[in-house]
């Protein structure tokens, strides 16, 4: 073993418009370097109360159950299905894009009653498709993505899909990883029930915290369960035992980057969430028109747009692949390509939090218009 192998690390400071990790900003880079403490020291502990302060701000929520997962936004889902779904359960998932058919993965792995309601990739659903859905049989549950990551597709008429869901007794389950704090997300005004993102996207903090929060009507169907969650890990009620006043020991939090969501979260406080609203759209506007120009529309019909995520419709023949590497081995630019059914359609090119910036839309759009030449 040679240590001298290991050289510094050397990383390229990316300028990140993919689907996330979106870029963070030197003041939470800097909190996360702050002293490392113990996981109940009570430093730690206070940080924590303002985290949690902090969400329900980002949510848009009063919410009591409310705190960050140790884990990526994929461990909010997980823990979306693991805590509110038992063996034997009917769950709806509404699919049109690849985060609900993980969704229904999920929920199928759980031991649950999978239907689902389907659209083409791109589409979205209307609120009386789903309502005709859940008259079907009694629902424990439905899930919806609101920005679908995969297609840039986001969803409307929350509100209403909320209500359908409760007038036939299911809870709404709202995929929030590529909206929040990009997109409007109102949590209590949509009377969503459990509602998780992730701290890489329109948040932007690094990777590895998964924001979660739970209506009350949710946390009674939680407290009524037959059986104990079967995922140790994300039971909630043990974990809101350690967010929660008791602060009894579940795991070793992630102190640093917990540091780092509070900074990220105080960042989208200072700005206000209307004006970070107002600049994700601002700057989605503009890449929008830059597309169009260069003859890529994007996918998603413009009422149904993600700020966040755009599809740019790719001509047919185009190297895809080959302008993305050359974005990043000559312009330092790291997007996305599609997947699934979108493979070699579309590009995926995320404006979210510190990445939506005029100067890196710009940039961009300069760099796709000699390559493309």
């Amino acid at each position: 073993m040679d240590p001298a192998r290991y050289t510094d690390l050397k990383i390229s400071p990316r300028i990140l418009l993919g689907p996330g990790p979106s870029m963070v900003e030197g003041r939470v880079l800097t909190a996360m370097a702050m002293p490392t403490t113990g996981h109940l020291d009570p430093d730690f502990l206070l940080i924590m109360d303002e985290v949690q302060e902090l969400l329900r701000y980002t949510f848009q929520t009063s919410n009591e159950v409310i705190l960050a997962l140790s884990g990526t936004g994929t461990t909010g889902m997980e823990a979306g299905i693991a805590n509110f779904v038992e063996p034997g359960d009917a769950v709806l998932i509404a699919i049109n894009g690849y985060f609900g058919e993980r969704i229904a993965e999920m929920a199928g792995r759980y031991g649950a009653q999978v239907d689902r309601i389907e659209r083409p990739w791109g589409e979205v659903f209307t609120p009386d498709e789903i309502e005709q859905a859940l008259a079907r049989k009694a629902y424990k549950l439905l899930a919806v993505v609101h920005g679908e990551t995969s297609t840039g597709v986001r969803q409307p008429g929350i509100q209403a899909i909320a209500a359908a869901a409760h007038q036939h007794g299911a809870l709404l389950l709202l995929d929030t990883v590529a909206s929040l704090a990009g997109v409007p997300v109102r949590v209590d005004e949509w009377d969503v029930d459990i509602c998780y993102s992730g701290s890489q996207k329109a948040i932007s903090a690094p990777p590895g915290q998964a924001p979660i929060t739970i209506s009350p009507r949710a946390w009674e169907v939680f407290k009524n369960r037959k059986t104990k969650v079967i995922n140790w890990y994300l039971d909630l009620g043990l974990l809101m035992e350690y967010w929660g006043a008791a602060r009894k020991y579940h795991h070793t939090a992630p102190t640093n980057a917990t540091y780092a969501l509070r900074e990220a979260l105080r960042v989208v406080a200072e700005e206000s969430l209307e004006s970070r609203f107002e600049r994700h759209q601002a700057m989605a506007n503009l890449l929008y028109q830059g597309l169009e120009e260069l003859g890529m529309p994007p996918l998603a019909a413009p009422e149904n747009r993600l700020a966040t995520l755009t599809t740019p419709s790719l001509p047919v023949g185009l190297d895809e692949a080959g302008i993305r590497t050359r974005l990043r081995s000559e312009y330092n630019i790291e997007i996305a390509g599609g997947f699934g059914p979108l493979a070699g359609k579309v590009w995926r090119i995320g404006l979210m939090g510190f990445s939506a910036r005029r100067e890196n839309v710009r940039l961009l759009l300069s760099a796709l218009e000699e390559l493309l030449a």
